[in-house]
């Protein structure tokens, strides 16, 4: 066997391409840190690339609460549900599950909802930073969101949960009639009541978003490796990153930052995370398929409409399955069904089809924090639906962590040791 080909020196090695990886690349790299970003595949080609594009920054209640505990049992086994296991993959889901019902229990929604609202107001102001000092202004829309309801008794149902935003700190105004329409024109007549969320920002295309930020990360010295992370050794003068080819890297600090790949490099580091895949489906129309004026939710069927510059993308729902699990696009094309019946204007014709995963935790919380087994490599992943959202967040906390620096937040509840 041939010696190791190393690839040189960084002060951060960040594994993980996506919007997280990249994000914390250029705010370590404008902190003068050499960093190296390993991407296994394309950056910004997984779950950063097909998401809805929202910075969902009043979305702070976790998918983990009291009330999925009576949805639930109805959704994961309806395989086109807004939350579905496929019967093969449940026996490895279930540790998974146990957990996301603990974490349901109300002695731990208090919790988990305060901090996931630090973290995304949090969030909310370093986007602002961020997208500004990348020169990125220009790709961020400040149209809100709008979730949408179909009966007065199902809007009423969500009065508890839009308190407790409301009291964190969220902006939101309850509409109707006149003012529903003038949010969004053509729904349909089923749609009675909704919810405005100026807060709510949506940029024109995930994946041109975060390729545009990795260039300005490039231009601030970055470099990008492509290859899978194969092993990480420690020892006193860093961290020694193994690539699958057999190269070879040497940093001072490493970055997990892989998604729902990540689960197998912290199980060699003695931490067995429960964060697993749960893919998302959508469809993108061409541009002018509908005139839509902002994102619209629909809640009880786990989706979104989100208006790009790319087209219209009708996309969401949680399914818990492994990698190499049987793709089921019926989970898309149900989608596009009910949204048509939601938009009657809708033109379906000519749409892509996508599926990605996410990492999910079963908690909701991000795993944000320094490995067990060294303080030289730390932990940024698990941040399900909110990747987008808590990027520019989690790189201002792992740059602050590496620099030893004290946090703005408290960072505790997101610590990898909670489990």
């Amino acid at each position: 066997m041939g010696k190791a080909r190393s690839q040189g020196n960084a002060d951060v090695a960040i594994i993980g391409g996506g919007i997280i990886g990249i994000a914390t690349a250029f705010r370590l790299a404008q902190a003068g840190r050499q960093v190296v970003l390993i991407e296994r595949d394309a950056p910004a080609n997984a779950a950063s690339r097909g998401n809805a594009g929202a910075f969902a920054f009043p979305s702070i209640l976790p998918l983990a609460s009291p009330g999925i505990l009576f949805k639930a049992p109805k959704w994961l086994f309806d395989p086109l549900g807004p939350l579905s296991i496929p019967p093969a993959e449940f026996p490895k889901v279930l540790p998974w599950l146990l957990r996301f019902f603990r974490a349901s229990m109300p002695d731990r929604i208090e919790a988990s909802t305060a901090a996931q609202a630090a973290l995304n107001r949090l969030s909310e102001t370093e986007t602002a930073t961020l997208t500004r000092e990348a020169g990125l202004d220009h790709l961020v829309r400040h149209d809100g969101a709008l979730e949408l309801y179909e009966s007065e008794a199902a809007w009423r149902a969500s009065l508890k949960s839009w308190e407790r935003c409301e009291k964190a700190g969220v902006e939101i105004e309850h509409v109707e009639g006149a003012r529903l329409a003038e949010l969004q024109p053509g729904l349909s007549p089923r749609l009675v009541k909704g919810v405005f969320l100026p807060q709510w920002k949506t940029v024109s295309d995930p994946r041109d978003y975060a390729l545009a930020l990795l260039e300005a990360a490039r231009a601030r010295g970055v470099k990008l490796v492509a290859g899978a992370v194969s092993h990480l050794a420690v020892s006193t003068e860093g961290v020694m990153v193994t690539l699958e080819g057999g190269q070879t890297l040497k940093a001072a600090h490493a970055v997990l930052a892989a998604g729902p790949w990540s689960s197998k490099l912290t199980a060699l580091l003695g931490d067995k995370l429960p964060v697993t895949p749960e893919r998302g489906y959508n469809t993108t129309l061409p541009p002018g398929s509908f005139d839509l004026k902002r994102q619209v939710i629909f809640p009880a069927h786990g989706f979104v409409v989100t208006p790009l510059a790319t087209g219209i993308r009708v996309g969401g729902a949680s399914e818990l399955a492994g990698f190499d699990a049987p793709v089921n696009y019926k989970r898309a094309r149900n989608m596009l069904d009910k949204a048509a019946g939601f938009l009657p204007g809708l033109k379906r014709e000519g749409g892509t089809e996508w599926m990605g995963s996410r990492p999910s935790m079963p908690d909701s919380l991000p795993v944000i924090g320094r490995a067990s087994s060294s303080p030289r490599i730390l932990y940024a992943f698990g941040h399900g639906h909110l990747g987008l959202t808590q990027s520019a967040a989690t790189a201002r906390l792992i740059t602050d962590l590496i620099l030893e620096r004290t946090p703005p937040i408290d960072i505790s509840p997101f610590r990898p040791g909670r489990f």
